[in-house]
């Protein structure tokens, strides 16, 4: 079974376009998105109803939930009060752009998906969030002590926890002992379709890949595969510039951080 997974798109169409055109060239037995379709970019209408039109699956990030319920707060951990500013901008062009039925579709997502398979005897569940399971901003770097990351997943009942919100991918996978035996848990972090941040400018998102005999004990049960694509950085670049987004965004998108 393969499950694609992709998450913050950011208002970027191009990208977008370019990820589902990648898609149609795989085998692909479920897709869902795990939120932050706006921001950022000059398209979240087009991007909302390109995702509705396939049916996607889709949880809210904390920009969608944000600009859902047209406040000008994102949820967004800016360091720097110029990071700030900008963000306050385009907070408020998003607003200003929202048509009322795409603004009602973020209304009704979801916080998170919980997907329980039975492929065998031993049941697997797998739980799509935007941040954390514990909140739509938290975020969950690939550096975070594994005591900590694990104990989540445990709380959260989660044996495959997918996230993004931070825009840089990885996959983790930890263990923990139950009566003499050793049991594996998959964190995965699937990066960002339309707003990288690990400096590779390609659009990113993820193909979980679940054996037939999957079980806890078998850590080759679940297999990653991040896979980066191409699309049109500068149509996307100078979008930026042509509105009253700030110009630095349009640099994050060339340099990708």
């Amino acid at each position: 079974m393969k499950i694609a997974l992709f998450s913050d798109i950011h208002a970027n169409l191009p990208a977008l376009e370019a990820m589902f055109a990648d898609m149609e060239t795989r085998a692909i037995d479920a897709t869902y998105c795990l939120g932050d379709l706006v921001g950022y970019n000059i398209w979240p209408n087009e991007v909302i109803n390109e995702i509705r039109r396939r049916g996607i699956p889709t949880i809210a990030g904390n920009y969608d939930y944000g600009i859902g319920r047209t406040s000008d707060e994102c949820g967004c951990a800016y360091k720097t009060d110029e990071d700030k500013t900008m963000g306050k901008v385009s907070i408020s062009y998003t607003n200003e752009l929202m048509q009322p039925t795409e603004r009602n579709y973020l209304r009704t997502l979801p916080a998170h998906i919980r997907v329980e398979y039975q492929l065998n005897n031993d049941q697997m569940n797998m739980l799509l969030v935007h941040g954390s399971p514990r909140k739509i901003n938290e975020y969950l770097f690939e550096d975070r002590e594994e005591k900590s990351l694990l104990r989540i997943m445990q709380q959260a009942n989660a044996n495959i926890l997918c996230f993004g919100h931070t825009h840089k991918p990885f996959h983790r996978i930890l263990e923990e002992e139950k009566e003499g035996i050793i049991h594996y848990r998959h964190a995965i972090n699937i990066g960002s379709a339309g707003k990288p941040k690990d400096g590779d400018t390609r659009g990113c998102y993820a193909i979980l890949t679940i054996q037939e005999n999957a079980s806890t004990i078998i850590q080759e049960s679940i297999k990653v595969e991040f896979v980066r694509f191409k699309y049109d950085v500068e149509k996307a670049a100078r979008a930026v510039e042509e509105s009253p987004l700030p110009n630095a965004y349009a640099d994050m998108l060339r340099r990708a951080y």
